[in-house]
């Protein structure tokens, strides 16, 4: 965690004294390797120290403070670029990655049970694996990036890193399956139980759903509405506002109730009835049609996510947390990509199959080839004549229309999956090799606490 921490804080340094895109470019892909580790390693902490049954409250007060930042992030980043120079919106993370490294250094006193030097641990890493699942993930996160915007879909360029990628993570399934790899980064065994597999599905299509919702409300408030980028971060505040307090009442929820299943199905049965309204916004909407379906997908999301884990880690014994931990976080990643990715391509053929709707063909060429989303503003559309306006607005409506529309299949999917995830009990014990060290005991990890239910049990057994 000290390492991540450093690691993303050194990518901030590197991104504010940047002399050149190429060395921007460098940093950011260091901040993207110590961000990796940190939000894969936040998780890891909480299974490490905190009983299955107790892990949802904590997600969700986790998920909480990411909500704080988000909200915060866009204004405070603006402001900096607006007062100062964009430079110091890498600087400003500086002093609190210090801050953060100190505070771990002092409080989080790690132990393990687990003997045996740094040389041998660093054998037990499954490199071959990594590298494959690295690359194929690059090639796919290429292809879906570029797709539709800088070449078209039809180009080798896209559909060659795209097959290359694909087929990546079939190797690499594959190859964590041998005898040449005796300690999997991703072992099969995650995917044995029903329950996990559902687990896992779901999240995927969470990431997708959630994304999808991020970054194309967006387009409908500065599109359609005519809203300022400013403005429609404000409009955006019902997600930002909803989705957490939802995570931290539905982890704290499972921790009361020992149950998970119940709020995977009420949220994406919110989600999927939300997405499908959304389809019916146009420029003419009432503000509080909008505020209200995004706040509701919003909780919905927010349920969800937060109970996630459990369902994951629940089927597989305790030994599996890093494992399933890292596994999750993954998957989670893997969503962002095709939720951003999926809606483009999505919205931009759909404009382009619309796009004869506008009459001059000079904006027509501004508009096509997957240009339709980054010219989504207020000041671009006001800039046309109201006749034009209308029709630019009018195929940017019918795009986010059928983009909504298979959003839906996204969520009913995941709605259907939870059905077929078992609600098997949720540990009320911590056996873990890993914990917080006890200087006591010599350095040995602590015990973790009873929960109160398991102080009721042996009461009643007494």
């Amino acid at each position: 965690m000290l390492i991540a921490v450093a690691i993303f804080t050194l990518g901030s340094g590197i991104c504010g004294g940047a002399n050149s895109a190429n060395m921007l470019i460098a940093g950011r892909a260091v901040q993207g390797i110590g961000a990796g580790g940190i939000n894969m390693l936040i998780d890891l902490i909480v299974c490490d120290l905190v009983p299955l049954r107790e892990r949802s409250q904590f997600v969700g007060l986790l998920f909480i403070v990411v909500s704080v930042g988000s909200a915060l992030g866009p204004y405070i980043g603006g402001a900096i670029v607006d007062s100062v120079t964009w430079r110091w919106v890498f600087y400003f993370n500086l002093p609190f990655g210090g801050l953060s490294f100190i505070m771990l250094w002092l409080f989080l006193h790690t132990g393990s049970q687990k003997g045996g030097t740094f040389a041998q641990k660093l054998k037990r890493i499954d490199y071959i694996g990594n590298a494959i699942v690295m690359g194929s993930t690059v090639a796919i996160l290429f292809a879906l990036t570029y797709g539709g915007t800088r070449y078209p879909w039809s180009s080798g360029r896209v559909i060659s890193p795209l097959v290359i990628g694909l087929i990546g993570l079939v190797v690499f399934h594959l190859f964590e399956r041998t005898k040449w790899c005796p300690e999997p980064v991703l072992p099969p065994r995650l995917f044995g139980n029903i329950t996990s597999a559902m687990a896992y599905f779901i999240t995927f299509q969470h990431s997708i759903i959630t994304f999808w919702i991020l970054y194309f409300f967006p387009v409908y408030f500065q599109a359609v509405l005519g809203s300022s980028p400013s403005r429609a971060g404000v409009q955006m505040l019902p997600t930002v506002t909803v989705f957490a307090p939802f995570a931290a009442i539905a982890g704290g929820m499972v921790a009361k109730t020992g149950r998970y299943r119940p709020f995977h199905q009420l949220g994406f049965l919110i989600i999927t009835v939300c997405v499908g309204c959304l389809s019916l916004l146009d420029q003419n909407s009432h503000t509080a049609v909008w505020v209200i379906l995004q706040g509701l997908a919003a909780a919905g999301l927010g349920m969800v996510i937060s109970t996630l884990l459990p369902a994951v880690q629940v089927g597989l014994p305790e030994s599996e947390a890093a494992s399933t931990s890292a596994a999750w976080a993954f998957v989670r990643s893997l969503g962002t990509i095709w939720g951003v990715s999926i809606p483009a391509a999505i919205f931009n053929n759909r404009f382009d199959q619309l796009i004869s709707g506008i009459e001059d063909p000079s904006i027509r060429s501004q508009l096509a080839n997957g240009q339709a989303y980054q010219h989504a503003s207020r000041d671009f559309l006001n800039s046309f004549s109201p006749d034009i306006r209308d029709q630019i607005i009018r195929i940017y409506t019918e795009s986010l229309k059928r983009s909504w529309q298979i959003a839906v299949v996204f969520a009913a999917t995941a709605f259907l999956a939870t059905f077929a995830e078992k609600e098997l009990k949720l540990r009320t014990e911590l056996k873990t090799e890993y914990g917080l060290e006890n200087p006591e005991q010599g350095g040995q990890i602590e015990e973790a606490e009873p929960t109160k239910e398991k102080e009721n049990e042996k009461g009643a057994a007494l």
